[in-house]
Protein backbone atom coordinates (compact mmCIF):
# COMPACT_ATOMS: atom_id res chain seq x y z
CA UNK A 1 0.00 0.00 0.00
CA UNK A 2 1.57 3.28 -1.09
CA UNK A 3 1.37 6.33 1.13
CA UNK A 4 1.75 10.11 1.23
CA UNK A 5 3.59 11.85 4.06
CA UNK A 6 2.66 15.48 4.72
CA UNK A 7 5.78 16.47 6.65
CA UNK A 8 9.46 15.70 7.14
CA UNK A 9 12.54 17.77 8.01
CA UNK A 10 15.10 16.03 5.82
CA UNK A 11 16.24 19.35 4.29
CA UNK A 12 17.53 20.53 7.67
CA UNK A 13 18.39 17.17 9.26
CA UNK A 14 21.58 16.91 11.27
CA UNK A 15 23.46 13.62 11.15
CA UNK A 16 22.07 10.57 9.37
CA UNK A 17 18.88 11.25 7.46
CA UNK A 18 15.97 8.83 7.82
CA UNK A 19 14.22 10.20 4.74
CA UNK A 20 16.30 8.85 1.87
CA UNK A 21 15.34 7.56 -1.56
CA UNK A 22 16.19 4.03 -0.39
CA UNK A 23 13.98 4.18 2.71
CA UNK A 24 11.15 5.90 0.85
CA UNK A 25 11.23 3.24 -1.84
CA UNK A 26 11.34 0.41 0.69
CA UNK A 27 8.35 1.92 2.48
CA UNK A 28 6.31 2.38 -0.67
CA UNK A 29 6.12 6.17 -0.46
CA UNK A 30 4.14 7.76 -3.29
CA UNK A 31 4.57 11.37 -2.16
CA UNK A 32 6.89 12.87 0.45
CA UNK A 33 6.51 16.51 1.49
CA UNK A 34 9.84 18.17 2.29
CA UNK A 35 9.69 21.16 4.62
CA UNK A 36 12.00 24.12 4.25
CA UNK A 37 12.15 24.66 8.00
CA UNK A 38 13.16 28.12 9.23
CA UNK A 39 14.10 28.02 12.93
CA UNK A 40 15.91 31.36 13.28
CA UNK A 41 14.48 34.84 13.18
CA UNK A 42 17.01 36.53 10.90
CA UNK A 43 17.34 36.37 7.09
CA UNK A 44 14.32 34.07 6.95
CA UNK A 45 13.45 34.56 3.30
CA UNK A 46 17.04 34.10 2.15
CA UNK A 47 17.27 30.91 4.20
CA UNK A 48 14.03 29.66 2.68
CA UNK A 49 15.38 30.24 -0.84
CA UNK A 50 18.58 28.37 0.08
CA UNK A 51 16.49 25.41 1.23
CA UNK A 52 14.50 25.55 -2.02
CA UNK A 53 17.84 25.15 -3.80
CA UNK A 54 18.72 22.28 -1.48
CA UNK A 55 15.41 20.58 -2.32
CA UNK A 56 16.13 20.84 -6.04
CA UNK A 57 19.62 19.42 -5.51
CA UNK A 58 18.31 16.56 -3.34
CA UNK A 59 15.70 15.57 -5.92
CA UNK A 60 18.29 15.59 -8.70
CA UNK A 61 20.91 13.70 -6.69
CA UNK A 62 18.63 11.00 -5.31
CA UNK A 63 16.24 10.64 -8.23
CA UNK A 64 13.11 12.01 -6.59
CA UNK A 65 10.36 13.33 -8.85
CA UNK A 66 9.58 16.92 -7.82
CA UNK A 67 5.96 17.92 -8.33
CA UNK A 68 3.97 21.12 -8.05
CA UNK A 69 0.49 19.71 -8.63
CA UNK A 70 -1.38 16.44 -8.22
CA UNK A 71 -1.50 16.12 -12.01
CA UNK A 72 2.31 15.77 -12.09
CA UNK A 73 2.42 12.74 -9.77
CA UNK A 74 3.99 9.62 -11.26
CA UNK A 75 2.74 6.28 -9.94
CA UNK A 76 6.07 4.48 -10.24
CA UNK A 77 8.22 7.26 -8.76
CA UNK A 78 8.93 8.65 -5.33
CA UNK A 79 7.32 12.04 -5.76
CA UNK A 80 8.49 15.04 -3.73
CA UNK A 81 6.61 18.22 -2.82
CA UNK A 82 8.26 21.36 -1.42
CA UNK A 83 6.67 23.02 1.64
CA UNK A 84 7.71 25.66 4.16
CA UNK A 85 7.58 25.30 7.93
CA UNK A 86 7.37 28.78 9.49
CA UNK A 87 5.35 31.46 7.73
CA UNK A 88 7.85 34.04 8.93
CA UNK A 89 9.85 32.98 5.87
CA UNK A 90 7.87 35.51 3.83
CA UNK A 91 8.83 38.29 6.26
CA UNK A 92 5.43 39.95 5.98
CA UNK A 93 5.80 40.48 2.24
CA UNK A 94 3.36 39.15 -0.37
CA UNK A 95 6.00 39.41 -3.10
CA UNK A 96 8.09 36.91 -1.13
CA UNK A 97 5.06 34.65 -0.71
CA UNK A 98 4.57 34.65 -4.48
CA UNK A 99 8.28 34.05 -5.03
CA UNK A 100 8.08 30.90 -2.89
CA UNK A 101 5.04 29.78 -4.88
CA UNK A 102 7.05 30.23 -8.07
CA UNK A 103 9.78 28.03 -6.55
CA UNK A 104 7.20 25.26 -6.11
CA UNK A 105 6.04 25.70 -2.50
CA UNK A 106 2.49 24.38 -2.15
CA UNK A 107 2.04 24.27 1.63
CA UNK A 108 3.12 26.65 4.40
CA UNK A 109 3.02 25.91 8.12
CA UNK A 110 1.88 29.35 9.27
CA UNK A 111 3.88 29.43 12.49
CA UNK A 112 6.52 27.41 14.27
CA UNK A 113 7.15 27.96 17.98
CA UNK A 114 7.49 31.74 17.98
CA UNK A 115 5.08 34.52 16.99
CA UNK A 116 5.65 35.91 13.51
CA UNK A 117 4.05 38.39 11.11
CA UNK A 118 1.25 35.90 10.37
CA UNK A 119 0.20 34.85 13.85
CA UNK A 120 0.82 33.02 17.10
CA UNK A 121 1.94 29.44 17.88
CA UNK A 122 0.24 26.90 20.13
CA UNK A 123 2.90 27.22 22.85
CA UNK A 124 2.41 30.66 24.45
CA UNK A 125 5.90 30.60 25.98
CA UNK A 126 8.29 28.35 24.08
CA UNK A 127 11.35 29.55 25.98
CA UNK A 128 9.58 28.76 29.24
CA UNK A 129 8.61 25.35 27.88
CA UNK A 130 12.22 24.53 26.97
CA UNK A 131 13.40 25.71 30.40
CA UNK A 132 10.83 23.51 32.14
CA UNK A 133 8.90 26.43 33.61
CA UNK A 134 5.76 25.82 31.53
CA UNK A 135 4.15 22.41 30.83
CA UNK A 136 3.46 21.50 27.23
CA UNK A 137 -0.24 21.16 28.06
CA UNK A 138 -0.61 24.96 28.23
CA UNK A 139 -2.21 26.23 25.00
CA UNK A 140 -2.31 29.70 23.44
CA UNK A 141 -6.05 30.31 23.15
CA UNK A 142 -6.60 34.01 22.56
CA UNK A 143 -3.99 35.30 20.09
CA UNK A 144 -4.52 34.11 16.51
CA UNK A 145 -3.85 35.55 13.06
CA UNK A 146 -2.53 39.08 12.80
CA UNK A 147 -4.21 41.52 10.36
CA UNK A 148 -1.45 40.62 7.89
CA UNK A 149 -2.06 36.95 8.63
CA UNK A 150 -5.70 37.16 7.57
CA UNK A 151 -4.61 38.63 4.24
CA UNK A 152 -1.81 36.08 3.89
CA UNK A 153 -4.14 33.09 4.24
CA UNK A 154 -6.52 34.61 1.70
CA UNK A 155 -3.59 35.17 -0.70
CA UNK A 156 -2.40 31.59 -0.16
CA UNK A 157 -5.87 30.30 -1.02
CA UNK A 158 -5.89 32.43 -4.17
CA UNK A 159 -2.43 31.23 -5.26
CA UNK A 160 -2.96 27.57 -4.46
CA UNK A 161 -0.86 27.13 -1.32
CA UNK A 162 -2.27 24.99 1.49
CA UNK A 163 -2.49 26.72 4.86
CA UNK A 164 -1.04 24.40 7.51
CA UNK A 165 -2.15 25.00 11.11
CA UNK A 166 0.18 22.55 12.87
CA UNK A 167 2.06 24.62 15.50
CA UNK A 168 -0.72 27.25 15.36
CA UNK A 169 -2.64 28.57 18.35
CA UNK A 170 -6.26 27.69 19.01
CA UNK A 171 -7.31 31.18 17.92
CA UNK A 172 -5.17 30.94 14.77
CA UNK A 173 -6.83 27.62 13.96
CA UNK A 174 -10.26 29.19 14.38
CA UNK A 175 -9.33 32.16 12.18
CA UNK A 176 -7.98 29.94 9.38
CA UNK A 177 -11.00 27.65 9.59
CA UNK A 178 -13.38 30.58 9.10
CA UNK A 179 -11.40 31.97 6.16
CA UNK A 180 -11.17 28.61 4.40
CA UNK A 181 -14.80 27.67 5.05
CA UNK A 182 -15.92 30.99 3.57
CA UNK A 183 -13.63 30.48 0.55
CA UNK A 184 -14.56 26.83 0.06
CA UNK A 185 -10.89 25.83 0.41
CA UNK A 186 -9.32 22.99 2.40
CA UNK A 187 -6.55 23.46 4.94
CA UNK A 188 -4.40 20.97 6.80
CA UNK A 189 -2.64 20.15 10.04
CA UNK A 190 0.38 18.48 8.48
CA UNK A 191 1.84 16.86 11.61
CA UNK A 192 -0.43 16.74 14.64
CA UNK A 193 -2.22 14.31 16.95
CA UNK A 194 -5.42 14.05 18.98
CA UNK A 195 -5.56 15.95 22.25
CA UNK A 196 -8.29 13.61 23.52
CA UNK A 197 -5.69 10.82 23.59
CA UNK A 198 -2.73 12.78 24.97
CA UNK A 199 -2.96 16.28 26.41
CA UNK A 200 -0.41 18.40 24.58
CA UNK A 201 -0.72 21.86 23.05
CA UNK A 202 0.61 20.45 19.76
CA UNK A 203 -2.39 18.13 19.46
CA UNK A 204 -5.81 19.01 18.06
CA UNK A 205 -9.07 19.05 19.95
CA UNK A 206 -12.02 17.04 18.66
CA UNK A 207 -13.69 20.29 17.63
CA UNK A 208 -10.67 21.32 15.58
CA UNK A 209 -10.51 17.94 13.85
CA UNK A 210 -14.20 18.24 13.01
CA UNK A 211 -13.67 21.75 11.63
CA UNK A 212 -10.84 20.51 9.39
CA UNK A 213 -13.07 17.75 8.08
CA UNK A 214 -15.91 20.18 7.38
CA UNK A 215 -13.55 22.20 5.15
CA UNK A 216 -12.46 19.06 3.30
CA UNK A 217 -9.04 19.21 4.96
CA UNK A 218 -6.71 16.65 6.48
CA UNK A 219 -4.74 15.80 9.60
CA UNK A 220 -1.30 14.25 9.13
CA UNK A 221 -0.70 12.00 12.15
CA UNK A 222 2.64 12.93 13.73
CA UNK A 223 5.00 10.14 14.84
CA UNK A 224 6.75 12.27 17.49
CA UNK A 225 6.73 10.13 20.65
CA UNK A 226 6.65 13.15 22.97
CA UNK A 227 3.27 14.18 21.55
CA UNK A 228 1.73 10.70 21.47
CA UNK A 229 2.07 9.10 24.89
CA UNK A 230 4.01 9.02 28.14
CA UNK A 231 4.88 5.41 27.30
CA UNK A 232 7.98 5.63 25.09
CA UNK A 233 8.33 1.87 24.53
CA UNK A 234 7.79 0.47 21.03
CA UNK A 235 4.59 -1.27 22.11
CA UNK A 236 3.38 1.87 23.89
CA UNK A 237 3.97 3.98 20.81
CA UNK A 238 2.22 1.47 18.58
CA UNK A 239 -0.84 1.56 20.85
CA UNK A 240 -0.70 5.35 21.02
CA UNK A 241 -0.54 5.82 17.25
CA UNK A 242 -3.54 3.57 16.75
CA UNK A 243 -5.42 5.40 19.52
CA UNK A 244 -4.67 8.78 17.93
CA UNK A 245 -5.77 7.46 14.53
CA UNK A 246 -9.04 6.19 16.01
CA UNK A 247 -9.69 9.48 17.82
CA UNK A 248 -9.08 11.52 14.66
CA UNK A 249 -11.44 9.32 12.65
CA UNK A 250 -14.08 9.41 15.37
CA UNK A 251 -13.94 13.20 15.50
CA UNK A 252 -13.64 13.97 11.79
CA UNK A 253 -14.61 10.89 9.83
CA UNK A 254 -12.63 8.57 7.59
CA UNK A 255 -11.80 11.25 5.02
CA UNK A 256 -9.63 13.39 7.34
CA UNK A 257 -6.80 11.13 8.56
CA UNK A 258 -3.41 11.11 6.79
CA UNK A 259 0.24 10.54 7.69
CA UNK A 260 2.50 13.43 8.73
CA UNK A 261 5.50 11.64 10.17
CA UNK A 262 7.90 14.49 11.09
CA UNK A 263 10.81 12.16 10.26
CA UNK A 264 14.19 13.88 10.65
CA UNK A 265 12.58 16.55 12.80
CA UNK A 266 12.26 14.49 15.99
CA UNK A 267 14.09 11.77 17.93
CA UNK A 268 13.51 8.32 16.44
CA UNK A 269 10.21 6.79 17.47
CA UNK A 270 10.99 3.30 18.85
CA UNK A 271 8.04 1.82 16.96
CA UNK A 272 8.53 3.49 13.60
CA UNK A 273 11.86 5.21 13.03
CA UNK A 274 12.03 5.66 9.24
CA UNK A 275 9.95 5.60 6.05
CA UNK A 276 11.02 1.99 5.47
CA UNK A 277 8.92 0.99 8.51
CA UNK A 278 5.70 2.78 7.53
CA UNK A 279 4.19 -0.40 5.97
CA UNK A 280 4.17 -2.01 9.43
CA UNK A 281 1.92 0.80 10.69
CA UNK A 282 -0.26 0.72 7.57
CA UNK A 283 -0.81 -2.99 8.14
CA UNK A 284 -2.01 -2.22 11.67
CA UNK A 285 -4.35 0.45 10.31
CA UNK A 286 -5.76 -2.05 7.82
CA UNK A 287 -6.38 -4.58 10.60
CA UNK A 288 -8.13 -2.00 12.75
CA UNK A 289 -10.12 -0.08 10.14
CA UNK A 290 -10.19 -2.35 7.08
CA UNK A 291 -8.04 -2.12 3.96
CA UNK A 292 -10.31 0.33 2.10
CA UNK A 293 -10.22 2.91 4.87
CA UNK A 294 -6.52 2.33 5.49
CA UNK A 295 -5.85 3.18 1.85
CA UNK A 296 -7.71 6.45 2.36
CA UNK A 297 -5.51 7.26 5.33
CA UNK A 298 -2.37 6.23 3.47
CA UNK A 299 -2.86 8.28 0.31
CA UNK A 300 -6.36 8.98 -0.98
CA UNK A 301 -7.31 11.61 1.58
CA UNK A 302 -4.29 13.79 0.92
CA UNK A 303 -4.43 13.29 -2.83
CA UNK A 304 -8.00 14.64 -2.71
CA UNK A 305 -6.83 17.71 -0.78
CA UNK A 306 -3.81 18.22 -3.04
CA UNK A 307 -6.00 17.96 -6.14
CA UNK A 308 -8.40 20.55 -4.72
CA UNK A 309 -5.53 23.01 -4.40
Amino acid sequence: MKYCDLHCDALTAEGTRRVTKENLTRGGCLLQCFAAFIAGRENRFARALALCDKFDELCKREGLHAVRSAAELQENAVNALLTVEEGGAIEGDFLKLRALYERGVRMITLTWNYPNEIGYPNFPDYEGLCAGRVPFTVREKTRGLTPFGFEAVEEMNALGILADVSHGSDALFSDVSKICKRAGKPFVASHSGANSVYDCARNLTDGQIKALAECGGAVGLDFCADFLSADKSAEGQKSALLAHAEAIVNAGGEDVLCIGSDFDGMPDNPYIASPAEVPVFLEQLARKFGSARAEKFAQKNFLRVFSAV
